[in-house]
Parts: structure tokens; sequence; C-alpha cells
């Protein structure tokens, strides 16, 4: 028996990928017999989110056949409801029952033979494998600003110190645990005081006032977006410890420098994006209060003293004995967690008057969600609604690190990508594709076939404003992932571990490659602080060394500027669609296209770009059906309706293009 399916092709299923609710679509396989006596040919699915209904329906001969056996087809109405929509084909014969389900390693979405039909719900292995449409709810859209738009991801303490900066304004505000680096170019701490050991509390002075002073030098990025790890007062450098939601640590500045810095980031068309961390507090907060540093009763002052404390419903408190107990983010005894169901925490974040709003109205245009997926997904849709109400136009980004489409977390799928909750997720899966490709682990049809489960799977406003990184303040930079060797574990060996100049050599080309796939690719290109200037580091800490202020690489700045701004004025790489056209092992050819309504005006750029890249060390050939192209090692290419396109001068005798 032959049976064919494939998801990404328009005569098995139509319309492709995500669909919004209560659209129609058709599914077809190709059925050819060898003497098989077939008694029914049916597609068989199962629907939902929290709950899944299952069912099946017989498939009738449809008018294509070939020598390959005829094809069996039916359309149905998706549900009104966003939900989740996993299918297989089930073919009763004489000798019993045939499962079609996914092949996961199909480029085009094909199928394969199983003894037992897929598995599909959560706490089960998937295996073997179903198909999935999601589907969205029909309102979902994401601002029109945000569409491919250029962000810079920015860890406050370590981009620039301001003009005004005094080593008094640390010891104003400094505590017993705190370290003050007064050399700029020192290294990050690892030891921590001896009383108190690593606790992440070393500081470098960076500030709100000296981001804003290079405002400039972000604009000639082709920046639109800035995002902004948290800038609340906490105890750490990182900040993800919050002390006071209404507050700017005076280590960054004042309320009045936020309001300045978003104001003058708006005349540059820059928008700033605030770091939101709402599923756990710092201990050394006024809502907790462990420390005792903070005027009036904390919950840890109700639960310890019985005084009586407006925060304590935040928190969950455990006694054994004598023993106090409370629960913690991942058990981290700084930082408690807070129960999001509780009606006075989400009305201090989500109310009129609350966090999300109250720095809208100063000038953020939205929000990055740390921990979205330990987030309830009812917080998560007051969360929006609260974005949206404050500004039409409001975002809200979501940290999930696998695909946010079918992502499982406490036992159940998530509504993350359904329309209700965000309006694009961290790219940590375009991340491990890229630099895996580039880094050498695997081919060029193992990036496209990552790439292409995630277009399949996300709703078209998601995937088109998907925050494509590289690199984080949670991941090695992408200079070390990219060339150097594999991270030794602590961070005493990491401390050591410098690239070489051979190293450095082949991971700025890697570089370079990555970005410029970046910046062509749909969605939104995110460059981290100072990957423009081929900073290395591996995880917390060394990831978030200082700004080389005076030590950079020009070229490489150059490089990603001349590729932001092109992304920047481009409308083809902002919105245009994408058809990838070659990926074999070391080389990548794809194109984008303006198309129907998306026409842009004169001066808005070209209509079509094609770019090809190399990864190897040699030179390769490209057979396209049309043409042949030649790609030096480590090179790549780039035409804006069929004409070659040039970095500035001052970057050819540097420039990887062909």
């Amino acid at each position: 028996m032959y049976l064919k399916h494939q998801s990404r092709i328009s005569r098995f299923r139509h319309p492709y990928g995500a669909v919004p609710t209560g659209t129609e679509v058709r599914f077809a396989v190709q059925l050819k017999t060898e003497g098989e006596t077939v008694l029914g040919v049916y597609l068989a699915y199962a629907h939902g989110l929290y709950a899944f209904e299952t069912s099946r329906c017989r498939l009738m001969p449809d008018d294509v056949r070939t020598a390959a056996g005829s094809d069996y087809a039916v359309s149905l109405r998706m549900p009104l409801e966003p939900c989740l929509y996993f299918y297989w084909f089930e073919i009763e014969t004489g000798q019993g029952k045939v499962y079609l389900t996914r092949d996961r390693e199909d480029l085009q979405g094909g199928g394969q033979l199983a003894k037992t039909k897929p598995r599909w719900l959560p706490g089960e292995a998937h295996s073997p494998l179903a198909w999935q449409v999601t589907v969205y709810d029909q309102a979902y859209t994401v601002p029109t600003w945000l569409t491919g738009a250029v962000i810079y991801q920015i860890f406050p303490d370590r981009f620039r110190r301001d003009a005004a900066f005094s080593p008094e304004r640390f010891e104003a505000v400094a505590s017993a645990e705190r370290i003050f680096h007064e050399d700029w170019d020192e290294d990050v701490d690892i030891v921590g005081k001896p009383e108190t050991g690593y606790i992440a509390c070393d500081f470098f002075g960076g500030s709100l006032n000296g981001i804003r002073e290079k405002l400039d030098y972000l604009a000639a990025l082709g920046v639109t977006v800035l995002y902004l790890n948290p800038i609340f007062k906490a105890r750490s450098n990182h900040r993800y410890d919050t002390g006071d939601y209404g507050q700017v640590d005076p280590l960054l500045g004042t309320t009045e420098d936020f309001i300045a810095l978003c104001a003058e980031a708006q005349e540059r068309g820059i928008r700033v994006l605030l770091d939101g961390v709402f599923s756990h507090t710092g201990a050394d907060s006024r809502y907790f209060n462990k420390l005792g540093r903070y005027p009036g009763s904390g919950a840890w002052q109700e639960a310890t003293e019985g005084t009586p404390s407006p925060y304590a419903s935040w928190y969950v408190f455990h006694r054994r004995g004598d023993q106090l107990f409370y629960d913690a983010w991942w058990g981290f005894p700084d930082l408690p967690s807070v129960n999001e169901h509780d009606l006075t925490f989400r009305d201090t974040i989500t109310g009129k008057n609350g966090v999300i709003r109250h720095w809208m109205r100063l000038g953020a245009a939205g929000w990055r969600l740390d921990v979205s997926d330990e987030l309830p997904d009812a917080f998560l849709r007051e969360l929006r609604l609260a974005t949206r109400a404050e500004k039409a136009d409001a975002v809200l980004l979501g940290e999930v690190w696998e695909d946010a489409s079918n992502k499982i977390s406490y036992g159940s799928y998530r509504d993350f990508l359904l329309g209700r909750t965000h309006d694009h997720v961290m790219g940590y899966p375009f991340q491990q594709a890229l630099i895996g490709w580039l880094a050498g682990h695997f081919p060029a049809q193992h990036l496209h076939l990552q790439l292409e489960t995630l277009r399949e799977h996300y709703p078209p406003p998601a995937w088109s404003a998907s925050f494509n990184l590289i690199s984080s303040h949670d991941i090695m930079r992408a200079m070390t992932a990219l060339a150097g060797p594999p991270d030794p574990g602590s961070r005493e060996a990491q401390a050591q571990l410098v690239l070489t100049a051979d190293q450095r050599q082949a991971g700025e080309t890697r570089l370079r490659l990555a970005v410029f796939f970046q910046m062509i690719y749909p969605g939104c290109p995110v460059v981290y602080y100072g990957d423009e200037t081929a900073m290395e580091g591996y995880r917390d800490p060394f990831n978030r060394r200082t700004f080389p202020w005076g030590r950079e690489n020009k070229l490489l700045q150059q490089w990603f500027g001349w590729l932001g701004c092109l992304r920047r004025d481009w409308t083809v790489l902002r919105i245009g669609s994408v058809r990838v056209l070659y990926a074999e092992d070391d080389c990548l050819v794809l194109e984008r296209f303006l198309v129907g309504e998306a026409e842009p005006q004169p001066d808005t750029g070209p209509h079509h770009v094609l770019a090809a890249l190399n990864r190897a060390a040699e030179e390769k050939t490209v057979q396209l059906e049309n043409r042949t192209i030649r790609l030096a090692a480590g090179g790549c290419l780039l035409e804006a309706d069929g004409k070659k396109q040039r970095p500035p001068d001052s970057l050819e005798t540097s420039s990887v293009l062909c």
C-alpha cells in the first residue's frame, strides 16, 4: 500500500500552516493499493487546548489521479474557539487498520506508516507524531511597527556609564554585599564577598542616561526597538529580583531619566520595551522584605512577627514544626514565588494604575515577560488586556524557549500563540538552528527543516514578529558559540577560556553570516549589546561583560549597521514573503519578495531580494534552476532587484560579500 500526505504542499493541505478560527481546511491523502481491500479512508483528529475532543470523518475520492494512485480528501471548518488541532489518517483494510502519521524529518511535512495511532496528549511520549494545525483568534494582529523591527537588547549595568557618572552615586546606595568596579574594563566578578559568596552583586555603573547618550549610535545600527533587561530597584545587578516595581534603580537613574530616554528614542524612531518579572520578586523587596531594608511590613514580617502586611497574600508559606518555608522560584530563597491568582497582586500589576500601565504612560511601548511559560494563562491574558488598554499598539513579548505553539508546562498545552496573550515570543529555536548550522553541527537541510516547522506552526502575525536572537543574557555569546570550545561547566573554567586568534577570525566570519541571515530572514532580528563588536563569553555572568567602548571592532560594527539600516529601510526585508531556493550542507539561498498590497512606494527599497550564504572554509558553487552562484569561503551574496549590493567602501576589504 502506498500512502502520501505532505502538510506543506497545497495538494494535500490548504491553506498552509496556522489558520484563523472558522477557516475551512482541505485535507487529502494519495492512496494506491496493491491488491489490498480498502474499506475506508479516514481523517482522524483531536482539537482543544486544556482538554481535547476526538473524532474522525471519512475521506471521499477526489478528482486528482496519478500513476501513483488516487487522492481522497475532505474539507473541514476549524473550530471557532482558538485551539490546537492534531490530525492523522486511518485506512481500514481487509487485513486491519493502517495509520499514516507525521514524519518529523520530512521537509515537506510528509508522513510515515505506523502500527498505532499518534499520541499528542501532555505527559505522553509523542510517538508516533500527529500533524498540527494552530487555530488562532481571527482578531490576532501585532502592531505594524513590530513586524520586521530591528531590536537591540541591553543589560543596563554593562552598556555605558553616562557623562556625569561618579563613584559617589554607587556609594550613596551601596550595601554590604555590593561590589563596585571602578575600572569599566575589569572582568566580571564570580567570587563575591567572603560573607556572601557569589550573588551577582557586582556593579559597573551603566545607566539610563548612558544609554540615552548613545541613541545616535543605536540609530546608526538601524535599531527601531530597544529592549532593556530589568531597570527597577533590586539587590542584584541583573535585577530579576525586583525590589520595587514603582522605582527605577537609583544606580541606573530616575523616573525622569526613563521618561527622557523614551522621548529621545521616539524622536529617532526607536521604541522602548521593558522587562517585567511577575512570577517572583526579590526576598529583599518592599513586598517580601526579608532583610528589613524597606519601610513598612512585608510578607516576611507578617509570617514571622505577625505584623499585618498588604502583601502577605502574594506568597505561600509552609511550616514544618518550628521551621518556616516559602515557595521560591526554582528553589532560590532570594526569589520568593508570587501567587499570580491573588487578586491584590493582579491589581498591582494589571490594574488601571498598576505597574504595566504606569510605565507605559511614562513612555514604554510594551513589555517582555520573564519566564512567561511559568505564568498562568489567565494572568497572561490579563496582562495583554492591560497593555492594549493603555496603548492600542502596545506589545507583549514572552520568554518561551521552545516551539511556543505547542509548549507544554504544568501538565497542559499553553495559550501562548493563539492571539490572546503574547504578540510574539523569544526565538530560541531560531538561535539554536542558525548557530548550530553555522558552527557546523548539522547541514543546511536541518536548519531549513527547523525554521519551516516554526513557520508552519506559528500564526503569521507571531512568526513575522518572532524575536530572532543569536545571543542573550541567558546563553553564551554568539562569537563563543560559533567558534569557541564547548562550555567547560564551571565559572572558574569559563573565566579562563578566551578565543585564540584563529578562533576569533573564524568566529567573526560566522558572526557576519549570522547577522546577514538575521537581517534577511522574516521576524525581528535581535542584536544583543556588544555582539556587533564581537564580544565573547560563556553563560552568566560572562555574557554580561561591559561594552568595550574605545576598543570596538569597527569593521564588524559597520557590517551590523549596514545590514541593520537595509532592514529598517527596505519594506521587502520587513514584511516581504520568503522562499528558500536551496538548502544543502554548507550553503543556503533564499529570496524575499513583495506581492499584492505589500508593493512599496518608490522610496522604500526593492521589490525582490536574493541572499546566499556559504559557511564552508572553501569556495562553493550552488546550482539553481536558472543560474549558478559561486560563493567564496565563508561568503555571502546579496542582490536587490537583480543587482548586487555592496557595503560602504570602508568595508570592501573585510567584506565576505561575493
